[in-house]
């Protein structure tokens, strides 16, 4: 049974691969492993040895922090908000709408932050 950590490693992998645009296939080619690996990596199957992460990291332009956001322990998962659900980022709904964002120009961007803040608060 895979380990929470290498679970949410590979989770954050997927995530910022996604959000990039990058295929399976592409990350392996440029980290210089078959798409297998990835695969295996991004369900938590196989764990990422610190030298393949960094070059990860690398290849999707984050630092290697990144991969641990989130990271929660058992007593901060049992009190954290209900509000919002655990993988967030794993929603493919949520990568849609996160990456259609910051597909909107700067300034119209803004007021939408400030229209969904409004809206929220009104909920």
């Amino acid at each position: 049974m895979p380990h929470p950590v290498d679970v949410h490693v590979g989770k954050r992998i997927r995530h910022r691969r996604w959000l990039v645009g990058m295929t399976q296939q592409q990350l392996a080619e440029r980290v210089g492993i078959k798409f297998q690996q990835i695969q295996k990596y991004e369900t938590g199957a196989n764990r990422v040895s610190a030298s393949r992460l960094w070059d990860i990291a690398d290849t999707l332009d984050v630092q290697i922090s990144f991969f641990f956001e989130g990271l929660e322990t058992d007593a901060d998962q049992k009190s954290g908000s209900d509000q919002v659900p655990g993988d967030l980022m794993g929603d493919k709904e949520a990568l849609d709408l996160v990456r259609s964002y910051y597909a909107i120009p700067e300034n119209q961007r803004r007021r939408l932050f400030e229209l969904a803040r409004v809206l929220s608060d009104v909920a």
